[in-house]
């Protein structure tokens, strides 16, 4: 089978595709014949070594295809099942093995395509606006990188919760983008200083809660666009990590929350995989949740596909097809 393995940490040119043997499933596990890989920050963060894992390996956290072969003990999937999965490595192959706790089945009616497209995304925004910081219609939040691929989605389901949306965007077809997912209010960030425009637009209160992927870029300012009491919620590093703070920095701003959470440490248990994977492919398939899908590459254009979410020139989501 056909698959990318990166030998060494580096740049896109790293990713490399080969050919290996197809895996066999151990107990518990699933052989996945993937149509689809999604492409996400998180496999840039494995390319490079900001996270860590053992090379050689295959990148890719999202994957979506058809059930191939079972492992001893697996009873809740069999062979033609059509599947999705997020959190597990290796989604940049034809073949993947997973551990059938992480598959859910797909709803019929909803191309492998979606369902691939919103897994890792679709679950990180339901988290953050759901679990990390429960949004009420009481509530006001800041959204950074609103036209990418969570923040689209994210600002969607703020808005599900009722909750008013301030989101940050580059440019202006971004914005057009921000403001069809159901933001309220707009802050082109280039041109303006976002920290001075939610202070503004909330009569100088701050916001309850900001969602940051950026990362360092950003960190600061977004403290000081929260309430007293607000959360700051560091989900991504899109600019590079943020560096170390001193706890007392976040008492003289108001004695404010700081997490940095993941999407594993809010899918621990399978009824909690199953509510999150189950809300965001049944809104997917009602057309209740958009997902835009901004490019399909060829496995062996994977390369391509890391530079252009990089240099964020996409809006949406970008997907390998591997099959």
């Amino acid at each position: 089978m056909k698959a990318i393995l990166i030998r060494q940490h580096g740049g896109p040119e790293v990713l490399q595709v080969e050919t290996v043997d197809r895996p066999v499933p151990a107990a518990g596990q699933v052989l996945v014949k993937l149509q689809t890989a999604g492409v996400n920050f998180i496999d840039i963060y494995f390319r490079t070594g900001l996270y860590k894992a053992d090379l050689p390996f295959t990148p890719g956290m999202e994957g979506a295809g058809v059930v191939e072969v079972v492992g001893e003990g697996v009873t809740e999937f069999v062979p033609g099942d059509r599947v999705a999965y997020a959190m597990t490595r290796g989604s940049y192959a034809q073949y993947a093995l997973v551990p059938a706790a992480t598959l859910v089945k797909v709803p019929e009616g909803l191309d492998l395509d979606l369902a691939a497209a919103v897994m890792l995304q679709g679950m990180t925004a339901h988290y953050l606006s759901h679990s990390t910081f429960p949004l009420e219609s009481k509530h006001t939040c800041l959204i950074h990188a609103a036209a990418g691929g969570v923040g689209a989605l994210l600002v969607q389901m703020a808005k599900m919760r009722g909750a008013r949306v301030i989101a940050t965007v580059g440019t202006e077809d971004k914005a057009g983008i921000a403001r069809k997912a159901g933001a309220d209010e707009i802050i082109l960030y280039k041109d303006q200083d976002f920290e001075a425009e939610a202070r503004r637009m909330t009569n100088g209160a701050g916001v309850d809660v900001v969602y940051d992927s950026v990362g360092a870029a950003t960190f600061h300012k977004s403290l000081n666009s929260l309430k007293p009491r607000g959360m700051m919620v560091t989900y991504g590093n899109a600019s590079g990590p943020v560096p170390a703070i001193e706890p007392l920095l976040l008492s003289t701003k108001g004695s404010l929350f700081l997490t940095r959470p993941t999407l594993a440490s809010y899918n621990l248990t399978r009824d909690e995989l199953l509510w999150r994977a189950g809300d965001v492919l049944r809104w997917v398939a009602a057309g209740t949740l958009k997902i835009d899908v901004f490019k399909r590459y060829p496995l062996a254009q994977a390369a391509q596909a890391h530079e252009d979410l990089a240099g964020r020139v996409s809006t949406g989501k970008l997907l390998l097809l591997v099959d």
